[in-house]
């Protein structure tokens, strides 16, 4: 028994001693080398110098240069050649095993030690201030002096140009892309990173913004014409034209400290819109039935805006703040509204080839010789756009040395209309320049009463040579 006991006692001292050697040898091999367990980077680093863990960390590690976002989300990229950028994890890799205890080691066997070390960057200073001053923000920047805040006229109507809000502090934006290299990030938001900022006001420049504030509510302005298939905004770019201004430019206001409008300002938008929509007499683009285009001039059909009453509703539509679509006031109304008011009913008369054709939406329905105002004695019918004004049957036309009676008479302009011709039994051709009418169209009875059922009054009759 006693021999046994000692043969144990041999051989856990012999265990023991063995154990510590072998604690004692790894705690001296681990001086030198990064201990039990150790992740760098996701690299096994036990028992490896620091130069060895450099070298592989350097071989997998890829830095190819910064993106610098803006406030407008555009982005510059300052790269890694431009600016001669090195890096290394030596120091790094020092510094983490100098805080690491070998004689500490057995902790390790578990859970073991994971790092994530950056690497210690070196670059070209005097590189990298002319690849930072080179950007477009930096281009752009100007001195505090020279911010403006005021109040400009475009084609848009007034705006106002506030430079003294958001403005980038280069300094600090150079700052912010410094620490980014340093740290080799690949981003930096320059928002993110706090550089911009709102500069400090002048009492001036206060003024400009309180009086901006009752500028745009003034020239704010909800209306917007319907013209036939056109819509006419009465937006800040036709309000910006009635402030009243002096004589420097400056904008006129009255003793309740309110916008001041130019005299008439609202008549006269008025006046040129009627003169632009107003079609009686305009001269008109007509694609005839014979295959040319020809120009129109004249004659009674058409729209006319109502220019009072139009004045007076743009006042206190305007000045009540409304926000609607508004179709004007006419003295007189065409079929359609706007430039293009014929539309794709009616009459056609062709003084030239002696033929009168009828359009029922865009579908030829009557198509007839005429004979128009005798040319030789220069009662020749007169050219442009009229319309039928009147219906009437049994009617006695009475002029010098006439009176004939017509079954169907169809008045387009004064005493000149569209009737049949039961004396005339020949119609189309030359007739009309040694033997025609007095001035109306004449038209075989058949046409006329034709004609006479199907067309309206107020049928548009586009009259031409």
């Amino acid at each position: 028994m006693k021999r046994l006991l000692k043969h144990l006692a041999v051989i856990l001292g012999v265990v023991t001693v063995s154990l510590m050697a072998t604690y004692l040898g790894l705690a001296v091999y681990y001086h030198n080398a990064f201990t039990y367990g150790t992740w760098i980077n996701g690299i096994y680093c036990t028992g490896r110098s620091i130069q060895e863990v450099n070298d592989e960390l350097v071989k997998d590690f890829t830095y190819e240069g910064v993106t610098v976002e803006d406030k407008d989300g555009s982005t510059y990229v300052i790269s890694a050649e431009e600016i001669s950028y090195q890096f290394d994890f030596k120091k790094a890799l020092e510094i983490y095993q100098k805080r690491q205890n070998p004689w500490m080691w057995i902790e390790s066997l578990v859970g073991g030690h994971k790092v994530e070390l950056a690497p210690v960057v070196s670059y070209d200073r005097k590189a990298f201030d002319a690849c930072f001053a080179a950007l477009p923000f930096c281009q752009e920047e100007r001195a505090d002096r020279e911010r403006r805040v005021e109040i400009v006229r475009t084609p848009k109507g007034y705006e106002l140009v506030n430079e003294r809000t958001d403005v980038l502090f280069t300094e600090q934006a150079k700052g912010a892309v410094l620490a980014a290299i340093e740290a080799s990030e690949r981003e930096v938001s320059l928002r993110d990173a706090n550089c911009y900022h709102d500069l400090e006001l002048t009492a001036q420049m206060r003024e400009t913004l309180e009086l901006w504030e009752k500028l745009e509510d003034f020239q704010d302005c909800g209306i917007v014409y319907r013209m036939g298939e056109e819509e006419i905004p009465v937006d800040a770019s036709v309000v910006c034209d009635w402030i009243a201004l002096d004589d420097n430019g400056r904008f006129l206001l009255d003793e309740a400290g309110e916008f001041r409008l130019k005299e008439h300002a609202i008549e006269e938008f008025v006046e040129n819109l009627a003169a632009k929509y107003d079609t009686v007499g305009a001269s008109r683009q007509f694609l005839s039935t014979r295959g040319d285009v020809v120009t129109v001039e004249g004659g009674l059909y058409g729209n006319k805006i109502d220019r009072e009453a139009e004045t007076a509703y743009l006042t206190e539509a305007f000045y009540g703040k409304r926000r609607e679509v508004h179709e004007p006031v006419y003295m007189q109304e065409a079929w359609k509204k706007g430039s293009e008011d014929i539309g794709a009913t009616y009459i056609e008369v062709d003084m030239t080839e002696q033929k009168m054709y009828y359009y029922v939406d865009g579908v030829l329905t009557i198509d007839t010789p005429i004979v128009t105002g005798n040319t030789s004695r220069r009662m020749g019918t007169p050219s442009g756009v009229n319309f039928v004004y009147a219906k009437q049957k049994n009617r006695i036309l009475r002029g010098p040395n006439y009176a004939s009676h017509v079954d169907f008479w169809m008045p387009v302009k004064g005493n000149i209309g569209i009737h049949d011709a039961a004396w005339r039994g020949k119609f189309g051709g030359t007739i009309y320049q040694t033997n025609g009418s007095h001035g109306c169209i004449n038209t075989p009875r058949a046409a006329m009463e034709q004609l006479f059922d199907m067309a309206e009054v107020g049928t548009p009759v586009v009259m031409f040579y």
